[in-house]
């Protein structure tokens, strides 16, 4: 094990100072700061920073060429209020790290740890601290970054918690692990009218109520199966707060989930259709956008297989557990540039949820993530 005691307690209290401070996603100026100062005394080659937004890459050069290897970790929190008691909770109101990017980033940071003392003997380590995961933004902005190209890699890892599997047992399988979805925001305007006299406005109330069920309807199968669709109906609002006005605007929030991206443009038509017939039967105009895009995440034979031994070598046990998820992840976009996999790790089998409000990152887990990734490392560099 690279990690000393010491560094694993000096791990926890960055992993655990980041907690405190969460930043949703675009705002992780902070987060990226914190990220920077620990790299620092570390001695990377090179520390990109303001990458995709507040990006932070830090490169460790190996003495002679090779390939690069990209470990991708997130800056990014959640708007939901956290539930907690530990010393360490947030302390900002509406917003908790309650998908676990805290210690994914400490991970990332225990590898610039040991690669301070250790560096790759050949080609080059690029650790990546992504913004903006939550909202599907920040892979795309983080490639389309002009600086990008100077750290292209040859394979691209990560990793993600998972509650539910036992605590530290990994879930790795090569093809689709997470589903494309995106969220679709349909808004009818009719018009307003005294409450006491409705009948002279157009209200949008019954097609919106129409419509989310017939949204919902559109869910069918589950993975692994190709041809799985769910749709969610995430929220809606009509009208003014107001008991004297008669609504004449309203909102539906609708996610769309599938299996492979090929599969999201035919559920997106049969929704709008849903949404332009109910506009339609009622009278309303109506303004449809999408929003937080994710593209499926698909793990490449080559690179699950270098994961896979790494993992045996660290003993970690591993199988193909429940994948695909129907969760998303912004990871997928990196299969564009470079063979790419991700693997997910136990959280507990009891442990609450992701994006619960209760939820917090398992600190067993840093020394697990960090052994599995230096092993590739170790294995493909030196």
């Amino acid at each position: 094990m690279f990690l000393s005691n010491r560094d694993i307690v000096d791990l926890i209290d960055f992993r655990q100072e980041l907690h405190r401070h969460p930043e949703v996603s675009g705002q992780e100026e902070h987060t990226a700061k914190r990220v920077v100062e620990a790299l620092r005394p570390l001695a990377p080659s090179r520390i990109i920073t303001g990458l995709g937004g507040h990006g932070v890459a830090a490169v460790f050069e190996g003495a002679a060429p090779g390939p690069t290897l990209l470990f991708r970790a997130e800056l990014d929190a959640l708007p939901i209020e956290e539930k907690s008691t530990s010393a360490y909770r947030s302390t900002v109101p509406g917003k908790g790290h309650l998908c676990g990017h805290d210690g994914h980033s400490t991970i990332l940071t225990a590898l610039a740890l040991g690669l301070s003392r250790q560096p790759p003997k050949r080609g080059r380590v690029v650790l990546l601290f992504q913004p903006a995961e939550e909202d599907g933004s920040g892979a795309a902005a983080v490639l389309d970054d002009p600086r990008f190209a100077e750290i292209k890699p040859d394979f691209a890892f990560s990793l993600h918690n998972l509650p539910g599997m036992p605590l530290g047992h990994v879930a790795l399988k090569s093809g689709p692990v997470n589903c494309a979805s995106r969220g679709m925001k349909i808004g009818l305007s009719g018009k307003t009218a005294h409450a006491s006299q409705p009948e002279t406005g157009l209200s949008p109330m019954a097609a919106i109520a129409s419509l989310m069920p017939s949204l919902t309807a559109l869910s069918a199968g589950a993975p692994p199966d190709e041809n799985f669709t769910l749709a969610t109906v995430t929220h809606a609002w009509l009208g003014e707060q107001a008991f004297g006005i008669a609504p004449g605007d309203g909102e539906v929030w609708v996610t769309l989930r599938t299996l492979v991206d090929d599969r999201m443009a035919e559920l997106c038509a049969r929704a709008e259709a849903l949404a332009a017939d109910a506009a339609s039967r009622h009278g309303l105009t109506i303004a449809i956008s999408y929003h937080d895009i994710f593209l499926h995440c698909d793990n490449a034979p080559e690179a699950v297989l270098h994961l896979a031994r790494a993992l045996d070598d660290e003993s970690i046990p591993h199988d193909e557990g429940d994948l695909p998820m129907r969760g998303s992840e912004d990871f997928g976009r990196l299969r564009a540039v470079a063979p790419s996999a991700m693997f997910f790790l136990g959280s507990g089998e009891k442990h609450p949820a992701l994006h619960n409000p209760d939820y917090d990152f398992p600190d067993a887990l840093i020394a697990i993530g960090a052994r599995a990734f230096m092993r590739v490392i170790r294995n493909l560099l030196g």
